[in-house]
């Protein structure tokens, strides 16, 4: 099983970004360590928020941004 991140705008359209990071990761705790790691460079770069997936399923979505 892989866990990845799908980067989104406020209303839930899918950014499809070449330049956005296509990490996989081995574990849950691994993708969402990196995500606190690296969220600031996701909303400069558009990211409004963010999905997490266990393979092609969605685990859940969040806000990027401090005030939500």
């Amino acid at each position: 099983m892989a866990w990845s991140w799908r980067y989104e705008t406020a209303d839930g359209t899918v950014l499809d970004d070449d330049a956005l990071p296509g990490e996989l990761f081995p574990s849950r705790g691994d993708a969402e360590s990196w995500l606190g790691e690296t969220w600031r460079e996701l909303v400069e770069a558009g990211t409004d928020q963010v999905t997490l997936l266990e393979d092609e399923r969605p685990v859940y979505s969040m806000s990027l941004h401090e005030d939500d």
